[in-house]
């Protein structure tokens, strides 16, 4: 959209809504908003706002990679122009003054687009769906914990007081007395999300102590990632205003099941609106199964994109206290110990639930990555394993069980390098090595309790 369409929208929303500041938002690889807070008459009359590209190579820690591992990388740190997408506005409700975000798209001065940025790859997924006459559709269900707010980075993290007074003890599953606990909590977040437009749908109390889980209504999925960086956001506003934390990280106790963050995918026909995963006799399609054979041959490739962290593999180990994780890329009709989930429904709701994902991930780039390889085992005509029948849980972990062997696959794995950007996966693996070495770096508190005195 060029600067003289989407200036009339800004303007009349800014008017009716009172705005007096606005916050420019960008997501960076790890999910993590960058951007400018600017008063909202420069924002319309100043020109678009610009950031250095070098935000997509920056790690979770604020450092970057050694040269050596972005010797691809362009060292004059090129400026990009942030470009406002008028369906990503949002007010912020708590803010004192009429206050905006606005998620927006990065282009270079020349004006092409700034390939590493994850909405980009993104729209780059999504668009070769939209040659081939496809329309993805998706729904995701994003877990979190709510924790005792915990300064001291060393001391475990504690489920919250609730308002009875009491700390959850116990594991209660879709409890609704658990989440009543909390609803102080939850009607503000309502409030929040309800004032942003937000589409969730359900939310429920998962396995952990103090673990919940939200979910979206189905749509598009450059739409809904938008919604699920939002509702973060949200989230951890509201939590902090009612004297606890709300964290994301795939395993953030050690006793307690991980936050995933499931995706559930179905596929329409761009002209006639039709589910092409169901054939008319309202069997899955050809499409459908093909598009299981891609995830099942791509998705160990991938991981990197969907358990981005270190802590992301603690969430995939099958112990004691993993949950319903999924350590394999099987498929199967309703059963909860595969990867991919295909649920009981109609034909005009036949999908595939990707449950992969941990809650950690960037959407944009867990949405992203999960289309493409769908969108490889379509072109492939590929076919998936016979559906698995009772646990898979025996079948042993498929995946990589760890950070370094997953960023190898991606590196080894060229179709999905064409698919996502060559620049974008060169870029990634370098900023995920950095955090791997970072991480190496640091002597854990089980190294002094069980080495320092016995080895």
């Amino acid at each position: 959209m060029s600067n003289r369409q989407e200036q009339p929208l800004l303007n009349d929303w800014f008017e009716k809504h009172g705005i007096t500041e606005v916050e420019c938002l960008v997501s960076d690889l790890t999910g993590i908003l960058k951007g400018k807070i600017m008063p909202a008459g420069k924002y319309l009359k100043g020109g678009r706002p610009r950031l250095p590209d070098s935000i997509f190579i920056q790690t979770v820690t604020g450092g970057y990679p050694d040269d050596e591992d972005i010797r691809f990388w362009n060292p004059a740190e090129r400026d990009m122009e942030l470009v406002p997408d008028p369906s990503a506005i949002y007010p912020v409700p708590w803010a004192e003054d009429p206050t905006v975000q606005i998620i927006h798209d990065c282009f270079y001065l020349t004006g092409e687009p700034v390939e590493l940025a994850p909405r980009y790859v993104l729209k780059r997924v999504l668009d070769l769906y939209a040659a081939r006459g496809w329309r993805p559709v998706v729904a995701p269900e994003v877990e979190f914990y709510l924790v005792k707010t915990n300064i001291d980075s060393d001391y475990p993290l504690e489920p919250p007081i609730g308002r009875s007074g009491r700390q959850e003890s116990s594991r209660q599953s879709f409890s609704i007395d658990a989440v009543n606990e909390f609803d102080p909590l939850f009607e503000e977040m309502y409030d929040y999300c309800d004032a942003m437009n937000l589409d969730l749908d359900t939310l429920i109390h998962e396995e952990g102590a103090g673990q919940m889980e939200v979910n979206f209504q189905h749509g598009d999925p450059l739409a809904l990632a938008d919604q699920v960086v939002m509702f973060k956001r949200t989230l951890r506003e509201t939590a902090l205003r009612h004297g606890m934390y709300a964290t994301f990280m795939a395993k953030p106790m050690a006793n307690e099941p991980g936050s995933s963050m499931h995706i559930h995918q179905s596929l329409l026909d761009s002209k006639e609106g039709h589910n092409v995963f169901a054939d008319e006799d309202g069997q899955p399609s050809r499409l459908f199964h093909a598009f299981i054979g891609g995830q099942q041959r791509y998705l160990p490739s991938v991981m990197p994109l969907l358990a981005p962290n270190v802590n992301s593999y603690r969430r995939l180990m099958r112990t004691e206290t993993s949950g319903s994780a999924p350590i394999n890329v099987e498929w199967g009709m309703d059963n909860r110990t595969v990867g991919l989930r295909v649920p009981v429904s109609t034909p005009e709701a036949t999908r595939v639930e990707n449950r992969l994902a941990g809650a950690d991930a960037n959407p944009y780039l867990v949405m992203a990555a999960s289309l493409a390889c769908g969108y490889l085992g379509m072109l492939g005509r590929l076919e998936p394993r016979p559906p698995m029948v009772g646990s898979a849980w025996s079948g042993g972990n498929k995946l990589p069980d760890d950070i370094g062997p997953a960023l190898d696959m991606l590196h080894d794995c060229q179709p999905l390098a064409d698919i996502l950007g060559e620049r974008f996966v060169n870029s990634y693996l370098a900023v995920k090595r950095a955090e791997h070495r970072a991480y190496f770096q640091v002597i854990s508190s089980w190294e002094r309790e069980h080495l320092l005195l016995r080895v």
